[in-house]
Parts: C-alpha cells; structure tokens; sequence
C-alpha cells in the first residue's frame, strides 16, 4: 500500500485529514500511532472546524517538522530553513489544490464552523473531496521528502 492509499484508508476508516496524513507516515516520523493520533486530533477539519488551514495540510506540516525541525531551541537558521520548508510545501500544496484553506477547497460544501463534525456516511464521502485531498497531500510530501533527503 502506498502512502496515499494509507493516507486515503485511514480517513475513510475514522481519521481526520491531519491524523490520516501524520499516521501514514509513522514509520518516518517515530511517533506512537495513538500519540500521532492524539497530536493531530484537533487539526481537522481546519483546525478544528474552522475550515481555516487544511487538515491534511497540517499533518503534512507536522511530518515536515518532525523530520527536518530542531529537537530544542532553534537557532534563527535551523528556523528560516524550516519555515522555507513549511512554505515550500504549502505553495506545493497550493498549486496542487487551488488553496490550502479548507473552506476553500469545499466547493459546493456547506463549510459551516460549528465545532460538531458531521456523521460519516456515503454522502458525507461523496460530497466532500477530503479523501482525494488527503491521498495527494501524502503523494505530494512523500515525493518531497525523496527531492530533500533527512540528514538527521
């Protein structure tokens, strides 16, 4: 199983768009999958139903800090070069998606904020273009990660 289709089953089985992109990338990342998914808990839905940052976007935004961040206090070059990484990606993510806010990228979705997710059921997988985007985000930083090899 590729790392989208991992991505694209762990939403469709329950995950949030943040917790189906850092989960499919535990094995890089070190993480506990019950801490990953406890991490990223509050990251869907963009950010916590506000349909502001994607979701999938974040998670690829925590699988980018776990592996090229800094473990303690960073210095002022250890963040530029992360940060220019985070917004490498997200201009990646954008021209792949159009946007990388979550109300945007619902098109022909009532993208309300209420903090009460909807049930997930068939329409719900229908509607929405969540699984597509959550498969990309993983095919998209996979390929990242290949074009930046981790020297930590």
């Amino acid at each position: 199983m590729t790392r989208g289709e991992l991505a694209a089953a762990n939403f469709t089985s329950g995950y949030n768009c943040a917790q189906s992109v850092l989960l499919a990338f535990g094995d890089m990342t070190g993480l506990e999958k019950a801490t990953a998914a406890r991490l990223s808990s509050g990251f869907g839905g963009g950010i916590g139903r506000l349909r502001e940052i994607c979701g999938a976007a974040s998670g690829a935004f925590m699988v980018i800090s776990l592996l090229y961040g800094d473990g303690g206090i960073a210095t002022h070059e250890q963040k530029s070069e992360l940060y220019t990484r985070i917004q490498d990606f997200a201009a990646r993510f954008k021209a792949h998606n159009g946007s990388y806010l979550c109300r945007e990228l619902l098109t022909g979705v009532t993208a309300d904020r209420s903090p009460i997710p909807e049930q997930r059921t068939a329409e719900y997988y229908r509607k929405r273009p969540c699984v597509e985007i959550v498969r990309d985000t993983a095919e998209l930083l996979e390929q990242y990660i290949a074009e930046h090899p981790i020297t930590k």
